[in-house]
């Protein structure tokens, strides 16, 4: 039967007597108006409105509420280079500095990996054992068995992305807790690292070996750095105005041209500062290249991707992804299949830094210090928030403590002892951020 039609074209009342439009009324008393809705307003066109005093507000309101971002870490290195760089200045040579951006690529990518981890509130505790079984696995068929060096590298890696996808069936699937399957995996992975190398324990990479020149390799023209760093700044350029004009179709807040050039400027000063002091050595590292390569391609797939945003979602509230459709097993297992992938990649980078594998390819303190890299760079640790050039900016911490207690003569012991702590500051620094976000309304 049909429901009768009010004049104002509501439709009918509903049980209570009541219209069931805007602007009715409860039984038969007066209608009242409906409260107009108080528009929600973004807080970036109050910084746009306000200029730079909006600007230093926003940024008081972010300290305030947790929202840190990048800004601990900054401060964390350029303290450390004050601090080595004062006690000793070799450590802010060119030398160093180029050395340095080669030592933190392997323990980088790795990290790179441990990050997509960490976005789902996961830990992975196989990607050093991962690491030191796919740069076994390159070595042997390569060096031992003649196979083509290429074709040992997609072995090698694949074996890494194989590893991977099975503690994410075994977790998303078999409902294993991610520390569980991963311990065990550094055991058996571990395990079969030595049975892969077997008596001989080493075998040494020639230099000459693609593995080792991927790592060697340096262009020392100075054309090379500058156009890299020219090429990163026209894409971060591009990437960032065209983000402006497909938010301002959609009539959503975005960034004003003039702060987008401020911003470019800004990334064009460090980009161009490091390709300087790179060329003041020996030139542009092809394993930096490399890096910063991957960084960009994963980056693009974290914030830009429908699969990035899944990821996100699955880590900030998994009930609630489950509840929009989100393939929760789908997104664990594939994201353990990255970390296993980066996890073989920078393994590989490893075994051409030192040129060889052997039964300590992937332990001491490898998987303290990726996960350091991670934690330290602005990843959350209880999913949800973070970036792969936290992998870049942790590395590049952690990179740069081992190097200058080096330089002034520390031993292992101590270093152990301040990077643990380094790695505490940043937990706690989590945590605290954690804990304004929940105060602010924001977690």
């Amino acid at each position: 039967m049909r429901r009768p039609q009010d004049p104002d074209g509501h439709g009918g009342r509903d049980g209570l007597g009541g219209r069931d439009g805007i602007g009715g009324t409860v039984g038969n008393g007066p209608q009242q108006p409906a409260p107009e809705a108080v528009p929600a307003v973004d807080s970036r066109l109050i910084v746009r409105e306000e200029g730079f005093r909006g600007y230093v507000g926003e940024f008081r309101r972010k300290l305030r509420s947790g929202e840190l971002g990048s800004l601990p870490v900054v401060i964390a290195v350029v303290i450390i280079w004050t601090v080595f760089g004062s006690l000793d200045s070799a450590f802010l040579s060119a030398q160093n500095l180029s050395d340095l951006s080669q030592q933190i690529v392997g323990t980088g990518m790795i990290a790179v990996g441990i990050v997509f981890v960490l976005l789902l509130g996961e830990i992975d505790l196989s990607v050093g054992s991962v690491s030191g079984l796919c740069a076994a696995i390159f070595a042997v068929l390569n060096v031992l068995n003649g196979m083509n060096e290429w074709l040992a590298l997609l072995v090698a890696v694949a074996g890494g992305a194989a590893v991977g996808l099975v503690h994410g069936f075994f977790f998303a699937k078999v409902g294993v807790p991610a520390f569980v399957v991963t311990l065990a995996g550094n055991l058996a992975w571990n395990g079969l690292m030595l049975q892969v190398l077997g008596t001989s324990g080493t075998v040494n990479i020639p230099s000459e070996s693609v593995v080792a020149e991927l790592y060697s390799t340096i262009f020392s023209s100075p054309a090379a750095a500058y156009v890299t760093a020219a090429v990163g700044v026209g894409l971060f350029l591009l990437a960032s105005l065209l983000d402006a004009r497909r938010r301002r179709a959609a009539r959503v807040p975005f960034r004003p041209v003039a702060e987008i050039v401020l911003r470019t400027v800004v990334i064009a000063a460090i980009a161009f500062a490091a390709a300087y002091i790179l060329n003041r050595y020996q030139g542009l590292p092809l394993a930096l290249l490399i890096f910063l390569i991957l960084l960009v391609v994963l980056d693009f797939v974290l914030r830009r991707t429908r699969y990035g945003r899944q990821i996100f979602a699955v880590g900030g509230n998994i009930e609630g992804a489950r509840r929009a459709g989100i393939s929760v097993p789908f997104v664990r297992m594939s994201v353990f299949t990255i970390a296993g992938t980066m996890a073989a990649i920078g393994g590989i980078f490893l075994a051409g830094q030192i040129q060889s594998a052997s039964q300590t390819s992937g332990g001491g303190n490898l998987l303290m210090n990726v996960i350091a890299a991670a934690v330290i760079g602005g990843t959350s640790l209880f999913g949800g928030r973070g970036s792969v050039w936290s992998a870049l900016l942790g590395a590049l911490v952690i990179g740069s403590i081992q190097s200058g207690m080096n330089i002034m003569g520390v031993s292992n012991a101590v270093q152990f002892m301040i990077t643990g702590s380094v790695l505490l500051a940043a937990v706690v620094v989590d945590s605290l951020s954690r804990r304004s976000q929940k105060a602010a309304g924001r977690a």
